[in-house]
């Protein structure tokens, strides 16, 4: 069964990198798109001119689970973290805006949760496009920003998108393969983690809205996130 998946990743490999030669992600944005979020990465360029990283800083970015997540500094110390999380955050846009969002230099790794490219909208991404805007953003971080390690949190089963989780699974998966062929790139997986009993999402790790993390979902992300980054061999100084 591995093997299988490795081969049909490594034929997604090829098919997407010609598919980037002449299909660039430029041609997925759109600029009054990508300007919703212009005054977000404006926040974060101010904060870039305050807040600098170092090879002990854990960079955490991406959506608004990251956004939201107001005990992350507890939660992940003795980590030195910086937060980089907005709103509706998607690949398209945090590709193009990749560069204000990370800054260059030494981290110690480079987390990311981006969950809205597949969300129940029309505007969906197929799976292949979610896989190969992750390639591109990896492309991008390796070179222009640096080589630390990068971990991609496993987009969460939440019950408010749980109809379109066979497509959200298939993204995942194509990820987590293209993952485990690279020393540099690590899969923090949640998926089960996150469903209950009955193998449906479990209501009780999440706010109201049946979307974003309560506060045992953060606790039960920050377990799963510490003993990836631990098995990772990613340990906090001192």
């Amino acid at each position: 069964m591995i093997f299988q998946r490795r081969i049909r990743l490594v034929t997604w490999v090829f098919l997407l990198g010609c598919i980037i030669s002449c299909n660039p992600v430029s041609q997925y944005i759109k600029d009054d798109y990508v300007l919703r979020w212009e005054e977000d990465i404006q926040v974060f360029d101010s904060l870039n001119a305050m807040e600098r990283s170092d090879e002990e800083t854990l960079l955490v970015t991406g959506s608004s689970s990251i956004r939201l997540w107001d005990s992350i500094h507890s939660d992940l110390a003795p980590f030195k973290v910086m937060q980089r999380g907005y709103g509706g955050a998607r690949l398209t846009d945090f590709n193009h805006y990749v560069n204000r969002i990370i800054q260059h230099g030494p981290h110690k790794a480079i987390l990311i949760f981006i969950a809205n490219d597949i969300h129940g909208g029309e505007d969906d991404r197929t799976p292949q496009e979610v896989f190969l805007l992750f390639r591109t953003l990896v492309k991008q971080i390796r070179k222009n920003i640096g080589d630390s390690p990068v971990f991609w949190i496993e987009v969460t089963p939440a019950p408010s998108r749980w109809q379109v989780y066979p497509n959200t699974g298939e993204a995942n998966d194509l990820i987590r393969d293209y993952c485990s062929m690279r020393s540099d790139l690590h899969f923090i997986e949640t998926r089960n983690a996150f469903l209950n009993s009955s193998v449906v999402p479990d209501s009780s790790l999440f706010r109201d809205d049946m979307l974003h993390l309560n506060r045992d979902g953060y606790k039960l992300w920050t377990r799963i996130i510490k003993q990836s980054l631990d098995e990772a061999g990613i340990h906090p100084s001192g």
